[in-house]
């Protein structure tokens, strides 16, 4: 397509120039129109925060999104540049993207006032049009509107007082665009003020200049809640000129957990055939429901949706290693693997008290195997759901009787028996150990059917034990990533019963 190189040329196009919110409006409207997916990648929010977002551009607001760490603010954020039009027309070399119909900066007026028609003119792409800036307590206004430069003034012999002689911040930067500020509570409550003019009036003031530039904007704040952090909060008539305050949040459900940890996690390994079952999925993201509602973790900190994308990236990749060095190409994860997302979890939860006999590591497991607790529930009979007194079986197992779905699994145990796993055994091996098992095999192929004989059947099979062991039915030790299931009295009496235990 060939645009218009000149001012002339655009006038007789007929080029419309809109203001960047209503040209967010616009094509906002479009998108809705053809029913186009508004936000690509933005899972959980259909309900919520989607259409607060919506109105809030259709009513040209200024926004500021507020939420816990972890809730897809900035990714939002940055997806608003989608509704910009793909190219708009500047004044060819304006550092403000002068709209060359009513330019504002002294160099566009001076040279549309100099070459009228001729003014030439450059389309910029709307990956341009969008600025954002961490705020942090060194942040100055001379980084968000900016200053006299000296530089510039020596460079071009000009005057102090003179406008040329401006530096702009990145705020002006961004005219006829959008600029977002990140965690707006850590900046100094000083620099707060200086945004005021822009949100009310829509104009910026630098240093002594008697004039005001006004600017063609859309500003939009993320902001972790006030009560969170005790390093700032955003001040009240601040607050007041932000037009609309749209509330984030974590996942409500657990399938839109699985979908945002599937759409963000590499999980993908070069050359190698990935199997996942969903368990191990709804494992993962159980971890973070369990977190989000422990005593041991500081709710007001949140549990960020990266801990999950973490977790699961480390219990692949623990696959991977295994099928790495035993020469394998088919990555399954085990339940053994489990230990191996505690990298990905301890540094991610903030506990209540720092520095508390319950440590990171403690808590984590803890999570871990509630989780696992939880999952295993959905697809198998709750070990501890009380069940009718069965009649005394054939081969008088009292067991047996008083748990037909695990007698056989608890007393083969209790017995004496139990069984060595490792993260590196072969397929072959890790599957001679579990059939080792009275009974184990016919309970998981009971419940959970479907799964690959040699690969996957092995891996829900050890799903069985460890469900009974987070149900108390049965011990388990883990000592240098080697896994023992064994009896449970046995092992309290050797003093070696579950290391932790939340409740």
């Amino acid at each position: 397509m060939n645009r218009p190189g000149m001012l002339g040329e655009l006038r007789a196009s007929g080029y419309t120039v809109l203001s960047v919110k209503d040209e967010l409006r616009a094509n906002l409207m479009t998108r809705m129109r053809k029913k186009e997916e508004l936000f690509p990648g933005i899972i959980g929010y259909d309900q919520t925060v989607v259409p607060a977002l919506v109105n809030a551009i259709l009513a040209k607001h200024d926004i500021i999104l507020l939420g816990l760490r972890g809730q897809a603010k900035t990714r939002i954020v940055r997806q608003l540049t989608m509704l910009l039009d793909e190219q708009i027309p500047i004044v060819r070399g304006s550092e403000i993207n002068d709209n060359p119909f009513v330019p504002v900066s002294k160099f566009a007026v001076d040279l549309v006032a100099e070459k009228g028609d001729a003014t030439p003119i450059e389309w910029i792409h709307r990956s341009r049009r969008y600025g954002e800036k961490l705020a942090t307590p060194d942040v100055t206004i001379a980084d968000l509107i900016g200053d006299i430069d000296p530089i510039k003034a020596a460079a071009q012999r000009l005057h102090y007082a003179h406008e040329g002689a401006i530096h702009f911040g990145i705020i002006p930067r961004c005219n006829r665009g959008i600029f977002a500020i990140n965690e707006l509570p850590d900046l100094q409550p000083r620099i707060q003020v200086g945004l005021f003019n822009i949100l009310e009036e829509k104009d910026i003031q630098i240093r002594g200049f008697n004039i005001r530039i006004p600017m063609d904007i859309m500003l939009v704040f993320t902001a972790n809640p006030e009560d969170y952090t005790n390093r700032g909060n955003i001040i009240t008539p601040l607050k007041d000129r932000i037009d609309s305050q749209i509330l984030t949040h974590y996942p409500r459900s657990l399938d839109d957990a699985i979908r945002i940890t599937t759409q963000e996690a590499h999980v993908t390994r070069e050359g190698r055939d990935i199997r996942l079952p969903r368990f191990f999925r709804e494992i993962i993201e159980q971890i973070a429901f369990e977190a989000r509602k422990s005593e041991y973790v500081d709710q007001k900190s949140g549990v960020s949706a990266r801990m999950t994308i973490a977790a699961m990236e480390n219990l692949i990749s623990n696959a991977e290693r295994r099928a790495i060095t035993i020469g394998d190409e088919v990555v399954v994860p085990r339940i053994c693997d489990l230990p191996h997302v505690l990298p990905g979890l301890t540094g991610k939860i903030e506990l209540v008290f720092e520095g508390e006999q319950e440590g990171p590591v403690k808590v984590s497991k803890a999570l871990l195997g509630k989780a696992v607790r939880e999952t295993f529930k959905r697809y198998f009979p709750d070990p501890l759901r009380k069940r009718p007194r069965a009649a005394q079986d054939p081969q008088g197992s009292k067991g047996q009787a008083d748990d037909p779905e695990y007698g056989k699994i608890v007393q083969w145990f209790e017995a004496g028996n139990s069984i060595d796993l490792a993260d590196d055994m072969t397929v072959g091996d890790y599957t001679k150990e579990l059939d080792k098992v009275r009974g184990l095999r016919e309970v998981t192929g009971k419940y959970m059917k479907g799964f690959d004989e040699k690969y996957e059947l092995p891996s829900v099979m050890e799903f069985v034990l460890d469900g009974l062991h987070q149900s108390s039915k049965i011990a388990k030790d883990e000592v240098d990533h080697h896994t023992s299931y064994k009896d449970l009295v046995g092992s309290i009496f050797s003093g070696q019963g579950k290391m932790y235990e939340e409740d």
